[in-house]
C-alpha cells in the first residue's frame, strides 16, 4: 500500500491552518487614513495570501515602541510615524534599517521619502479649514485666521507646538520661505508665542484628527486649521468644507519597523506593496494625500491631482515642515508650548 497520498494530506492539514493564521500586526493614525490603506494596503495584502493583517490606531505615542524595543516584546511589525518622530527614532536605534533592495528603486520616490530607517506612506498637509455654508468670505491664510474682528467666533487649533509656531509667524508678516529661519532664533520663537498669546481666548483646542471637520460642521469653530485629508472625507460626505491652501505646512508620515519583530521580512514585503505605483495611486483615490512614489502620480486623473498637497497650485505657497529644526528644537519648544498652554 502506498502511504505517500496519506502522509501528504496530514502534513497539509498540520501545515496549512498555520499559515492561514499568519498575522502581521499594522498601526496607524486610523479615520479616513487608516480606511484609505485597508483598501489600497491591507485588502491587496491579504488577497495575496502573505498575511492575515491586524489593523491597530494609535495617536503617535513614540513611548509605546520604545518600551517594546527596549524589554524585546515587539508586538507590532509595522508603525505609520511622523517625520520628527523617524528620525528621533532611528537616532535612538527604535527602528530596523530598511533594506531598500526589497522595497523599490530610491530613484522612484521623492526625495523626501527616502530613509534609512523607513520609508514615506504619503504627503499630506495642515491647512486651514473652514465651512463655506457659515463664513460668507472665504479666509486667505493665516492673517485671516487671527483676524476675529472680520471673521468673529473659535478658532480649532490643534494642541501642541508643532504647525501653530509656524502659522504664528506666517499670520505676523513672515514669508513661507523664512519661517524656519525666523523660529530658530530666540526672537523668532518668542515672536511666535506672543501672536499665539493674541489668539489665546479665541482657541478651541483639538488632538485627535477627526475633530476638526466635526467643529465645521457643528458650528463650534468657524476656521480650524486641520489635516487635508480629513476635510476631503468630510467632502465625500457632503460637507461643504473648504481648504485655503497658502501657507499651509506639507510633511510626509513614513514607514518603520520596530527593532526585534519576528515578522521583519513579512513587514517589509508588505511596506514593499503599500509603496508600489498601484497601490499609491489607489491610496490616493480614496482620500487626497500625495503619493511618494511618482510613478503613482500618471495612475491619476486630472480631477485628483487638483486635490492633493502635492500639485502645482496648492503647493505653491506651501512650507515643508523642517524635520531637522523638530528634531533639534522640538523637544524644548514642546515643553515651552506646555507650560505656555496651561497659564
Amino acid at each position: 500500500m502506498n502511504f505517500k497520498p496519506l502522509a501528504l494530506a496530514a502534513f497539509a492539514a498540520i501545515v496549512l491552518p498555520a499559515a492561514a493564521q499568519t498575522q502581521l500586526t499594522v498601526v496607524n493614525f486610523g479615520g479616513a487614513n487608516g480606511a484609505a490603506q485597508k483598501k489600497a494596503f491591507v485588502e491587496p495584502f491579504e488577497k495575496s495570501g502573505a498575511a492575515k493583517i491586524v489593523s491597530v490606531e494609535y495617536n503617535g505615542e513614540q513611548a509605546k515602541i520604545k518600551a517594546m524595543v527596549e524589554s524585546r516584546k515587539v508586538v507590532w511589525d509595522v508603525v505609520e510615524v511622523e517625520s520628527p518622530d523617524i528620525a528621533r527614532g532611528c537616532d535612538e536605534g527604535l527602528f530596523e534599517k530598511l533594506d531598500w533592495s526589497k522595497v523599490g528603486a530610491k530613484a522612484d520616490f521623492q526625495p523626501a521619502a527616502v530613509h534609512e530607517c523607513g520609508i514615506g506612506v504619503f504627503v499630506w498637509s495642515t491647512v486651514l479649514a473652514y465651512n463655506a455654508d457659515k463664513l460668507k468670505d472665504a479666509p486667505n491664510g493665516w492673517a485671516d485666521f487671527w483676524d476675529v474682528k472680520r471673521f468673529p467666533g473659535k478658532r480649532g487649533m490643534r494642541k501642541g507646538a508643532h504647525y501653530n509656531l509656524e502659522f504664528a509667524l506666517m499670520a505676523d508678516g513672515v514669508k513661507t520661505a523664512d519661517v524656519y529661519k525666523v523660529l530658530a532664533t530666540k526672537e523668532g520663537a518668542d515672536r511666535a508665542f506672543r501672536k499665539l498669546t493674541e489668539l489665546r481666548p479665541h482657541i478651541q483646542w483639538w488632538e485627535a484628527g477627526a475633530q476638526p471637520p466635526q467643529f465645521l460642521v457643528a458650528g463650534d469653530v468657524v476656521m480650524t486649521t486641520a489635516y487635508n485629508g480629513r476635510i476631503d472625507a468630510a467632502q465625500r460626505e457632503g460637507r461643504n468644507l473648504k481648504i485655503s491652501w497658502g501657507g499651509g505646512i506639507y510633511d510626509l508620515d513614513y514607514w518603520v519597523i520596530p527593532k526585534g519583530t519576528p515578522n521583519k521580512d513579512l513587514a517589509t514585503r508588505f511596506i514593499a506593496l503599500a509603496s508600489s505605483p498601484d497601490a499609491q495611486a489607489e491610496y490616493a483615490r480614496h482620500i487626497s494625500y500625495g503619493p511618494v512614489n511618482n510613478k503613482a502620480l500618471a495612475k491619476l486623473s486630472p480631477t485628483v491631482l487638483s486635490q492633493l498637497p502635492t500639485s502645482t497650485a496648492n503647493a505653491k505657497d506651501a512650507v515643508q515642515l523642517d524635520i531637522k529644526f523638530w528634531a533639534d528644537q522640538g523637544e524644548a519648544l514642546e515643553k515651552r508650548f506646555a507650560s505656555w498652554a496651561a497659564q
